[in-house]
């Protein structure tokens, strides 16, 4: 796997132009000498505190929000069948004042 490039003058082009590119490390993704203190954190406002609070609140009470969707879809279930297994043919409108005649 030989580059044509690299036999002249003994450059690579690729790693040339990735040196122009590349930036400056900044000053904080630098290591930190052994003996430095860490400088202090900046106080800043909690400005998502509300937010924060209703969605631990949600999370705390999701669990019985689904039991209680489960026993309302159980009991529905079962109140609705609970009724005659039969088609009567009756729809649930009544007769809702027609004479049949259309």
């Amino acid at each position: 796997m030989t580059d044509k490039n690299a036999g002249k003058d003994g450059e690579d082009p690729t790693a040339d132009f990735l040196a122009e590119v590349r930036p400056e490390e900044t000053p904080w993704r630098t290591e930190r000498p052994p003996g430095e203190e860490a400088p202090e954190r900046a106080e800043r406002p909690e400005k998502w505190g509300r937010a924060k609070s209703a969605g631990r609140a949600a999370a705390k009470a999701a669990p019985y929000v689904q039991a209680a969707a489960l026993a309302t879809w159980i009991v529905s279930g079962t109140v609705g069948d609970s009724g005659d297994s039969g088609d009567s043919g009756d729809s649930g409108f009544g007769d809702m004042g027609s004479s049949g005649d259309a």
